[in-house]
């Protein structure tokens, strides 16, 4: 169907972002923050991977890819529910992992997403998935709101990865 090879290629244009941003870097590289307030290129891609994967999982009534055994690898100290919304920048310099754990991570969500979108048929676009906005959230917005969210994350740590080669 045209909607999900269109949807399929939007989050492969996003993981094409990601892996090109992660590639090479060390764990430090990816706490780099340009500013003390800043978001590190590490914290933007595990935001974005868990906002994909809490929402795709919510649509998809299914397990998130995070309790699944990536919580416990990342082990970030957060909280287990924790998506990245409303972080202090404690929470942010808190992000330490390694380009391959994050990027696993990712490619595991990324995995979930493309199964989950495969088994939709046109007509499910359509289908209500979020009441608490005016008007109602459908499928087909929620899924361009997160590859829009993902895209936004994924230039920014792209941009921060250019930063950091300039300070080197």
């Amino acid at each position: 169907m045209v909607s999900n090879k269109l949807i399929i290629d939007a989050f492969g244009r996003v993981q094409g972002v990601v892996h090109q941003t992660l590639n090479g870097l060390s764990v430090e590289d990816l706490a780099f923050r340009p500013t003390a307030s800043a978001n590190s290129i590490g914290w933007l891609v595990w935001h974005l991977t868990r906002v994909q994967d809490d929402h795709i999982a919510d649509v998809a009534h299914t397990k998130q890819v995070w309790h699944t055994g990536w919580s416990k690898q990342l082990a970030l100290p957060f909280a287990d529910d924790a998506t990245g919304y409303g972080q202090s920048s404690n929470d942010i310099a808190a992000v330490k992992v390694s380009a391959d754990l994050l990027l696993g991570y990712y490619d595991a969500v990324h995995e979930a997403t493309i199964a989950y979108v495969q088994s939709l048929k046109d007509e499910d676009y359509a289908n209500i998935v979020d009441t608490r906005w005016n008007p109602p959230v459908t499928l087909a917005v929620r899924l361009i709101s997160v590859i829009s969210d993902d895209l936004q994350h994924a230039g920014q740590a792209a941009y921060i990865r250019g930063l950091l080669h300039n300070q080197k």
